[in-house]
Protein backbone atom coordinates (compact mmCIF):
# COMPACT_ATOMS: atom_id res chain seq x y z
CA UNK A 1 0.00 0.00 0.00
CA UNK A 2 2.56 2.38 0.98
CA UNK A 3 4.73 1.56 -2.15
CA UNK A 4 2.45 2.16 -4.44
CA UNK A 5 1.36 6.00 -2.64
CA UNK A 6 5.38 6.61 -2.77
CA UNK A 7 5.18 5.63 -6.14
CA UNK A 8 2.35 8.30 -7.07
CA UNK A 9 3.90 10.75 -5.15
CA UNK A 10 7.01 10.59 -6.92
CA UNK A 11 5.73 12.81 -10.15
CA UNK A 12 4.17 15.49 -7.67
CA UNK A 13 7.52 15.71 -5.68
CA UNK A 14 9.66 16.11 -8.93
CA UNK A 15 7.03 18.88 -9.87
CA UNK A 16 7.19 20.63 -6.71
CA UNK A 17 10.94 20.48 -7.08
CA UNK A 18 11.35 22.48 -9.92
CA UNK A 19 8.95 24.79 -8.27
CA UNK A 20 11.94 24.33 -5.71
CA UNK A 21 13.94 25.49 -8.25
CA UNK A 22 12.79 29.08 -8.94
CA UNK A 23 12.58 29.89 -5.22
CA UNK A 24 16.04 29.19 -4.71
CA UNK A 25 16.45 31.26 -8.04
CA UNK A 26 14.64 34.21 -6.73
CA UNK A 27 14.09 34.43 -3.12
CA UNK A 28 17.94 35.41 -2.64
CA UNK A 29 17.60 38.22 -5.24
CA UNK A 30 14.29 39.16 -3.81
CA UNK A 31 12.01 38.20 -6.52
CA UNK A 32 8.72 37.01 -7.09
CA UNK A 33 8.30 33.04 -7.28
CA UNK A 34 5.60 33.63 -9.55
CA UNK A 35 5.79 36.57 -11.86
CA UNK A 36 7.16 36.52 -14.69
CA UNK A 37 7.32 33.03 -15.85
CA UNK A 38 10.16 31.15 -16.07
CA UNK A 39 13.13 32.15 -17.89
CA UNK A 40 16.68 30.82 -19.52
CA UNK A 41 19.14 32.94 -16.97
CA UNK A 42 21.78 33.87 -19.60
CA UNK A 43 19.56 34.73 -22.49
CA UNK A 44 16.19 35.65 -20.80
CA UNK A 45 14.22 33.89 -23.37
CA UNK A 46 11.17 32.53 -21.70
CA UNK A 47 10.96 29.15 -21.08
CA UNK A 48 8.12 26.99 -23.02
CA UNK A 49 6.05 24.50 -21.13
CA UNK A 50 7.42 21.31 -22.81
CA UNK A 51 10.75 22.50 -21.40
CA UNK A 52 9.39 22.68 -18.38
CA UNK A 53 9.28 19.12 -17.54
CA UNK A 54 10.91 17.79 -14.08
CA UNK A 55 13.60 16.17 -15.31
CA UNK A 56 12.35 15.10 -18.67
CA UNK A 57 13.32 18.41 -20.36
CA UNK A 58 16.70 18.74 -18.63
CA UNK A 59 17.28 15.67 -20.67
CA UNK A 60 15.55 15.99 -23.59
CA UNK A 61 17.73 19.21 -24.27
CA UNK A 62 21.10 17.78 -23.22
CA UNK A 63 21.51 19.99 -20.24
CA UNK A 64 21.34 23.62 -22.44
CA UNK A 65 19.11 26.06 -23.20
CA UNK A 66 17.15 25.52 -26.60
CA UNK A 67 17.68 29.19 -27.34
CA UNK A 68 20.84 30.26 -26.55
CA UNK A 69 22.85 26.29 -25.80
CA UNK A 70 23.78 27.74 -22.16
CA UNK A 71 24.71 25.10 -20.16
CA UNK A 72 21.85 24.38 -17.43
CA UNK A 73 22.99 24.25 -13.83
CA UNK A 74 22.86 20.76 -12.57
CA UNK A 75 21.62 21.83 -9.46
CA UNK A 76 18.04 21.64 -11.70
CA UNK A 77 17.96 18.09 -12.20
CA UNK A 78 19.39 18.23 -8.99
CA UNK A 79 16.78 19.36 -6.61
CA UNK A 80 13.57 17.86 -8.56
CA UNK A 81 15.31 14.44 -8.20
CA UNK A 82 16.00 14.89 -4.58
CA UNK A 83 12.64 16.40 -4.04
CA UNK A 84 11.02 13.63 -5.94
CA UNK A 85 12.52 10.56 -3.86
CA UNK A 86 12.40 12.41 -0.42
CA UNK A 87 8.71 12.88 -0.90
CA UNK A 88 7.87 9.25 -2.37
CA UNK A 89 10.69 8.53 1.03
CA UNK A 90 8.01 9.92 3.32
CA UNK A 91 5.13 8.23 2.08
CA UNK A 92 6.69 5.30 1.88
CA UNK A 93 7.83 5.66 5.70
CA UNK A 94 4.90 7.09 6.91
CA UNK A 95 1.39 6.21 4.31
CA UNK A 96 -0.87 8.30 3.93
CA UNK A 97 -0.68 10.52 7.14
CA UNK A 98 -0.77 14.38 7.71
CA UNK A 99 2.28 13.26 9.47
CA UNK A 100 3.65 12.28 5.57
CA UNK A 101 2.54 15.68 4.30
CA UNK A 102 4.19 17.40 7.00
CA UNK A 103 7.53 15.57 6.51
CA UNK A 104 7.66 15.63 2.83
CA UNK A 105 7.14 19.78 2.83
CA UNK A 106 9.92 19.99 5.50
CA UNK A 107 12.48 18.17 3.57
CA UNK A 108 11.28 20.07 0.57
CA UNK A 109 12.25 23.39 2.53
CA UNK A 110 15.59 21.94 3.66
CA UNK A 111 16.27 21.09 -0.39
CA UNK A 112 15.28 24.38 -0.89
CA UNK A 113 17.90 26.34 2.09
CA UNK A 114 20.81 23.74 0.79
CA UNK A 115 20.22 25.19 -3.04
CA UNK A 116 20.43 28.45 -2.14
CA UNK A 117 23.09 27.90 0.69
CA UNK A 118 25.30 25.69 -1.99
CA UNK A 119 24.99 29.08 -4.20
CA UNK A 120 24.69 31.55 -1.65
CA UNK A 121 25.94 31.06 1.07
CA UNK A 122 23.11 32.26 3.25
CA UNK A 123 20.36 30.52 4.37
CA UNK A 124 17.40 33.03 3.90
CA UNK A 125 15.21 34.27 6.82
CA UNK A 126 12.12 34.66 4.53
CA UNK A 127 11.81 30.90 3.84
CA UNK A 128 13.32 29.51 7.69
CA UNK A 129 11.93 31.29 9.93
CA UNK A 130 8.27 31.21 8.38
CA UNK A 131 9.06 27.37 8.31
CA UNK A 132 10.13 26.98 11.61
CA UNK A 133 6.83 28.64 12.71
CA UNK A 134 4.51 26.63 10.84
CA UNK A 135 6.61 23.48 11.41
CA UNK A 136 6.22 23.82 15.10
CA UNK A 137 2.37 24.54 15.02
CA UNK A 138 1.58 21.51 12.35
CA UNK A 139 3.77 19.37 14.37
CA UNK A 140 2.05 20.38 17.81
CA UNK A 141 -1.44 19.92 16.14
CA UNK A 142 -0.45 16.36 14.84
CA UNK A 143 1.24 15.36 18.02
CA UNK A 144 0.37 17.57 20.87
CA UNK A 145 3.69 17.59 23.40
CA UNK A 146 6.23 20.59 24.55
CA UNK A 147 8.64 18.36 22.90
CA UNK A 148 8.72 19.92 19.60
CA UNK A 149 9.17 23.51 21.27
CA UNK A 150 11.80 22.27 23.31
CA UNK A 151 13.40 20.67 20.35
CA UNK A 152 13.62 23.77 18.65
CA UNK A 153 15.13 25.98 21.43
CA UNK A 154 17.45 23.39 22.50
CA UNK A 155 19.20 23.14 19.00
CA UNK A 156 18.97 26.97 18.44
CA UNK A 157 20.76 27.59 21.76
CA UNK A 158 23.59 24.57 20.47
CA UNK A 159 24.04 25.94 17.36
CA UNK A 160 24.03 29.56 19.06
CA UNK A 161 26.75 28.63 21.65
CA UNK A 162 28.73 26.67 18.76
CA UNK A 163 28.41 29.98 16.74
CA UNK A 164 29.77 32.40 19.51
CA UNK A 165 32.29 30.41 20.27
CA UNK A 166 33.83 29.52 16.89
CA UNK A 167 31.65 32.42 14.50
CA UNK A 168 34.18 32.17 11.67
CA UNK A 169 32.87 28.51 11.36
CA UNK A 170 29.25 28.48 12.02
CA UNK A 171 26.52 31.99 10.62
CA UNK A 172 23.68 33.03 12.24
CA UNK A 173 21.27 31.35 9.04
CA UNK A 174 22.74 27.86 10.13
CA UNK A 175 21.41 28.77 14.17
CA UNK A 176 18.04 29.84 12.56
CA UNK A 177 17.94 26.56 10.78
CA UNK A 178 18.30 25.18 13.62
CA UNK A 179 14.86 25.68 14.98
CA UNK A 180 13.22 24.67 11.77
CA UNK A 181 15.22 21.12 12.60
CA UNK A 182 13.94 20.94 16.31
CA UNK A 183 10.69 21.78 15.42
CA UNK A 184 10.17 18.86 13.35
CA UNK A 185 12.85 16.52 15.10
CA UNK A 186 12.03 17.37 19.01
CA UNK A 187 14.64 14.80 20.78
CA UNK A 188 15.66 13.15 17.67
CA UNK A 189 17.19 16.55 16.66
CA UNK A 190 20.31 15.54 18.41
CA UNK A 191 21.16 12.68 15.86
CA UNK A 192 20.64 15.17 13.37
CA UNK A 193 22.94 18.00 14.29
CA UNK A 194 25.81 15.03 15.15
CA UNK A 195 24.94 13.63 11.97
CA UNK A 196 25.31 16.73 10.16
CA UNK A 197 28.44 17.87 11.73
CA UNK A 198 30.51 14.63 10.75
CA UNK A 199 29.12 14.54 7.73
CA UNK A 200 30.54 18.33 7.00
CA UNK A 201 33.75 17.07 8.74
CA UNK A 202 34.62 15.26 4.80
CA UNK A 203 34.42 18.76 2.91
CA UNK A 204 36.69 19.82 5.53
CA UNK A 205 39.27 17.39 6.12
CA UNK A 206 39.51 17.44 2.01
CA UNK A 207 40.38 21.18 2.07
CA UNK A 208 42.62 20.75 5.27
CA UNK A 209 44.52 17.98 2.95
CA UNK A 210 44.86 20.11 0.00
CA UNK A 211 45.63 23.62 1.00
CA UNK A 212 47.30 23.04 4.36
CA UNK A 213 46.12 25.61 7.40
CA UNK A 214 45.31 28.23 4.27
CA UNK A 215 41.80 25.90 4.84
CA UNK A 216 41.08 27.61 7.86
CA UNK A 217 40.00 30.85 6.17
CA UNK A 218 37.80 28.52 3.80
CA UNK A 219 34.00 28.63 4.63
CA UNK A 220 31.64 25.64 3.63
CA UNK A 221 27.97 26.06 3.22
CA UNK A 222 26.90 24.06 6.30
CA UNK A 223 22.97 24.50 5.78
CA UNK A 224 22.83 21.19 3.50
CA UNK A 225 25.14 18.99 5.40
CA UNK A 226 22.30 20.02 8.57
CA UNK A 227 19.57 18.91 6.17
CA UNK A 228 21.41 15.66 5.38
CA UNK A 229 21.46 15.04 9.17
CA UNK A 230 17.98 16.24 9.59
CA UNK A 231 16.85 14.03 7.38
CA UNK A 232 18.82 11.27 8.30
CA UNK A 233 17.43 11.67 12.05
CA UNK A 234 13.41 12.04 10.18
CA UNK A 235 13.80 7.94 9.15
CA UNK A 236 15.81 6.37 11.69
CA UNK A 237 16.98 8.72 14.45
CA UNK A 238 14.50 7.10 16.73
CA UNK A 239 16.56 3.80 15.94
CA UNK A 240 20.03 5.56 16.71
CA UNK A 241 18.83 7.54 19.90
CA UNK A 242 17.66 4.56 21.88
CA UNK A 243 20.25 2.06 20.17
CA UNK A 244 22.59 5.08 21.63
CA UNK A 245 21.16 5.23 25.05
CA UNK A 246 20.72 1.24 25.70
CA UNK A 247 24.30 1.06 25.71
CA UNK A 248 24.57 3.30 29.04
Amino acid sequence: MNAALAAAGLAPGLVLGSFLNVVAARVPLRRSVVHPGSACMECSAPIAWYDNAPLVSFLVLRGRCRHCSAAIPLRYPAVELATGLLVAACLLAFGASAYALLAAAWCAVLVAISAIDLEHRIVPNRIVLPAAAAVLVARTLIDPSPEWLLGALGAFAFLLAAALVYPAGMGMGDVKLALLLGAMLGRDVGVGLMAGMVAAMVPSVVLLARHGGAARKMGIPFAPFLAIGAVLALFAGEAVLDGYLSLF
